[in-house]
């Protein structure tokens, strides 16, 4: 009978191992199913953090190319502007150089005529007095023309 007792007994440990051995089953399950619980959220809380990232990089992107644009159209007026500016620097030299030509040869003339004594050659650098007037190109209407330059004449070919 020794041998049946003995055989009992060794079904009760057995049967308190599997139970054990179940409850720690059961416990490492669920610990499992915590931690793969707390893997999504942090993988979801990892995705809305590079959504919110995105939407701000996106934001500072067409700010930039606001930006970009706004400063490609100053930099289209300002060179616009030059042209135009250049058109008259151009314009006005021209001019000078031609009044200037006019000058000297209003001088020379004047000038050349020594013998005699009652020319005098004309000082374009004084006001103009009554009698000098007519000859003074500086109160011809057609020289005192304002300048026009526009960018609408600039490039054209």
């Amino acid at each position: 009978m020794a041998t049946s007792s003995g055989s009992s007994a060794t079904q009760i440990n057995s049967g308190s191992e599997e139970a054990l051995m179940d409850e720690r089953k059961r416990k490492r399950m669920i610990s499992n199913r915590e931690s793969a619980r707390r893997s999504r959220m942090r993988k979801q809380k990892h995705l809305d953090d590079l959504m919110t990232q995105l939407t701000q990089l996106q934001k500072q992107n067409h700010e930039i190319i606001t930006n970009i644009n706004f400063t490609t159209q100053h930099l289209l007026n300002v060179e616009s502007e030059n042209s135009v500016l250049r058109a008259q620097l151009n314009e006005l030299t021209h001019r000078l150089q031609s009044l200037n030509e006019i000058i000297s040869l209003l001088n020379d003339d004047h000038g050349d005529d020594d013998d005699d004594d009652d020319k005098t050659s004309i000082d374009f650098t004084q006001p103009a007095v009554a009698d000098t007037t007519f000859l003074n190109p500086f109160h011809l209407a057609y020289l005192n023309q304002p300048i026009m330059a526009s960018a609408d004449n600039t490039f054209q070919y």
